[in-house]
């Protein structure tokens, strides 16, 4: 079967991270082959050369294989590839730069969307109008990709209205608890203990994670209030009672 041609395969979620995680085992095998020729040359000059070369690297690793390649090592290992919406070929330079610069500053968090759009399309990917699909669909397992969701525009249209209250209803709740739980210096004077820092933290990962898993759920149907009613099973004359 010729790569991509019927329908997109879109990767899922696991294989994207795994993708992400072999891009970051290069990386660091990169800065211990540099630091151990800085260190065995005991010079400056080649530790200040090998620094900026490995920095040279790390800006123009993304953003040079992708347009060229199709995806970075990670992607290539597994079997993904960046595709532009537009153009249904590889994306180009700027956008691979845009698209790299949004993961690096959000990251894991910028893979939160993948769990809303039609297309499980990453933040980094919404904003450039890019893809993230199979490669190759006969070196691919099925537990590997996913096809596109299909969702009515009424359907968006509640589970949008949904997933926003449900993310009022948390910042209340999350104001709240810090209001009753944080001492009168932390709030009022920025004077905080190091238990009131903790616990602010603490506060603020619950309150992410409550957001994210309203945004990722409320978009599959799965929350109280738009939840997916399923189909009513089709029986035939001839099936008994």
């Amino acid at each position: 079967m010729p790569e991509n041609t019927v329908a997109p395969a879109y990767g899922r979620f696991s294989r994207r991270l795994q993708a992400v995680l072999l891009d970051s085992i290069i990386f660091l095998l990169l800065m211990a082959v540099a630091l151990s020729v800085a260190t065995a040359m005991q010079s400056d000059n080649v530790g200040r050369i090998l620094g900026f070369t490995f920095i040279a690297i790390l800006m123009l690793y993304e953003p040079l294989l992708v347009p060229l390649t199709g995806g970075t090592i990670g992607h290539y290992l597994c079997n993904l590839r960046v595709v532009d919406d537009r153009t249904r070929g590889n994306i180009g330079f700027l956008k691979a730069v845009a698209r790299g610069l949004i993961k690096s500053l959000l990251g894991i968090y910028s893979f939160i969307t993948m769990g809303t759009t039609l297309r499980h399309q990453a933040l980094h990917d919404v904003l450039t109008h890019s893809t993230v699909q199979i490669r190759s669909l006969d070196h691919a397992k099925t537990y590997h990709y996913i096809g596109e969701r299909t969702l009515s525009a009424a359907q968006r249209t509640r589970r949008v209205t949904i997933i926003i209250l449900y993310l009022i209803a948390f910042y209340l709740l999350v104001g709240a608890a810090t209001a009753f739980s944080l001492s009168t210096g932390c709030l009022t004077k920025r004077a905080c203990s190091s238990a009131d820092s903790l616990w602010a933290f603490v506060i603020a990962a619950v309150w992410m994670s409550l957001s994210a898993y309203c945004i990722i759920y409320g978009w599959r149907g799965k929350l109280y209030g738009c939840r997916v009613r399923p189909r009513p099973r089709q029986i035939s004359p001839d099936t008994p009672s």
